[in-house]
């Protein structure tokens, strides 16, 4: 193979030319690698995630042994897209490109194009055409906002967005085909190796809107009603794995360390449904007796009963909750994530195999609101688990320093750059949040040129035009354009997540994997 290099300790990424990256992926999808456990296509690579770090090493080898296979002419399904030709940006790139509209829709039109990969979000397929044509420049100020349906081209790919979203693609066009829904399998309607042929119409075509991925919960037996939700609160569980290639991330709880902790308290299976509140403030009254536990970053926990006795209760152990009791965790002191788990899991309904709310791609349940009512599941037959100290989380007065491993991409860096960012000084700016943290500092020095678009890891540190690190968090995009330096090694993934806004962060050459 071409390159080979590690993404970090559980994926791999290969860099091919564009040609083969369907033919690799074909290649592995009918042969995986023993611990396989997802392929994510790019723009000029396949990334394998395997299932450890020995199964990530071995692959590799057996990668790096691999001969390259032949480009194959894609032969997924045909998927035909009728598309109104009025786009806003159809004039302007028919005089960039010496044509006229009816020119751009020729050349859009005449060929058969294929999906690459997806990625920037659920069901959005970055189309490749065999045929040659223009590279079709960005526009210089990506729109803040473009509508469902447009159809759109950019650099060699065409696309069409799934949602309303940012964008700084040409829009050409619309149409009305529904590229993602959740009540489809697979939801995405372009698939890796699916065809597609556009077709031009005159009727006037309205972009569908998808539903809205949570339905109303009914009022519990037994559960929440949520009296204050603090600055962020989410249903969170072990996440959705296996979608990456749709363009869906895995998402779950922030800190999944803590989110098995609090539900071997209450005696739940690991994976159950917790509220993952960020900052503290959260208030619940409960809806029937309850056993809950509180694990995380660390805050007062207080119990007020309706008669207006209260207690304070500990993180770490599990405590009970009378049918009417308040329970108020106050802002968090140490850490960022607090952990909240009930006895039975919370029990909103699943989204694509999932409960998690991820933020990025909105799959799940809505962040919770003041009023909104949480249904709690049956208890599990097991007994709760014994209380334990809750580990150490940042309390900002001194830097927190995270293990790393070398980035995949070290050669579109000065050579200095990794040490840069081993000894420089960095600090968790406000526009942080479970996407990704942004640090701000001595900015890192990149050589010219960039990267196509690529597979992302939690943990991975993108470096951006303006040098400052992004260090991507569980609703990361699926995949990313600018160069990864390095990865934050799998045991400080949690500890990353607890940083609080306005601390500061370290970093150190972690230990390779065995």
């Amino acid at each position: 193979m071409r390159q080979v290099r590690s993404l970090g300790a559980r994926a791999v990424r290969v860099r091919v030319v564009p040609d083969i990256v369907e033919a690799l992926r074909a290649r592995l999808e009918a042969e995986p690698l023993p611990g396989q456990r997802e392929l994510v296509p790019g723009g000029d690579t396949v990334t394998i995630l395997f299932d450890g770090p020995r199964s990530a090493a071995d692959g590799a080898r057996l990668l790096s042994a691999m001969a390259e296979p032949e480009p194959v002419a894609v032969a997924g399904p045909l998927v035909g897209i009728d598309v109104v030709y009025d786009g806003e940006d159809i004039g302007a790139l028919a005089e960039l490109l010496g044509t006229d509209a009816d020119g751009v829709v020729r050349m859009h039109t005449g060929r058969e194009w294929h999906v690459g990969f997806l990625g920037f979000a659920p069901g959005f397929a970055y189309l490749r055409s065999a045929e040659a044509g223009p590279e079709i420049p960005r526009l210089a100020a990506p729109r803040v906002r473009v509508p469902a349906g447009s159809v759109a081209l950019a650099g060699e790919y065409s696309a069409v967005y799934p949602r309303v979203s940012p964008g700084g693609w040409r829009l050409i066009g619309r149409t009305d085909a529904e590229l993602w829904s959740i009540d489809r399998d697979p939801p995405a309607l372009l698939v890796p190796g699916a065809r597609v042929r556009f077709t031009a119409v005159r009727d006037r075509v309205v972009a569908a809107v998808p539903p809205a991925s949570a339905p109303t919960v009914p009022a519990p037996g037994r559960g929440f009603v949520v009296q204050n939700p603090g600055m962020q609160a989410l249903v969170e569980d072990l996440g959705r794995p296996g979608l990456a290639a749709l363009g869906v991330t895995r998402s779950g709880a922030a800190d999944r360390g803590a989110l098995r902790r609090a539900n071997r308290l209450v005696g739940n299976a690991e994976g159950a449904a917790a509220i993952e509140n960020a900052g503290g403030g959260i208030e619940l009254v409960a809806v029937g007796d309850q056993v809950l536990a509180v694990t995380g970053a660390d805050a007062d926990l207080i119990v007020e009963a309706p008669d207006g006795r209260w207690r304070t209760v500990e993180r770490g152990r599990p405590f009970a909750l009378d049918d009417g009791d308040h329970l108020e965790i106050g802002p968090t002191v140490a850490g960022l994530r607090v952990v909240i788990a009930v006895r039975g899991g919370v029990d909103v309904p699943e989204v694509l195999g999932s409960r998690s709310a991820d933020t990025l791609a909105r799959l799940g349940p809505p962040a919770l609101a003041a009023g909104a009512v949480l249904p709690v599941g049956a208890p599990p037959r097991t007994a709760v688990g014994f209380p334990e100290t809750e580990p150490a989380v940042p309390d900002g007065t001194r830097p927190t320093v995270l293990e790393l491993l070398p980035g995949p991409d070290a050669d579109l860096f000065p050579d200095t750059a990794f040490g840069d960012l081993l000894d420089g000084a960095w600090t968790v700016t406000s526009s942080s949040d479970r996407i990704g943290v942004r640090l701000t500092g001595s900015p890192l020095a990149r050589a010219a040129g960039g990267v196509q678009s690529q597979a992302l890891v939690p943990g991975a540190i993108q470096v951006p035009p303006s040098g400052e690190p992004v260090v991507f968090l569980v609703d990361h995009p699926t995949t990313g354009g600018y160069p990864v330096i390095a990865v934050v090694a799998d045991r400080h993934l949690d500890l990353l997540a607890q940083v609080p806004i306005g601390a500061e962060v370290g970093f150190r050459r972690a230990t390779p994997p065995e």
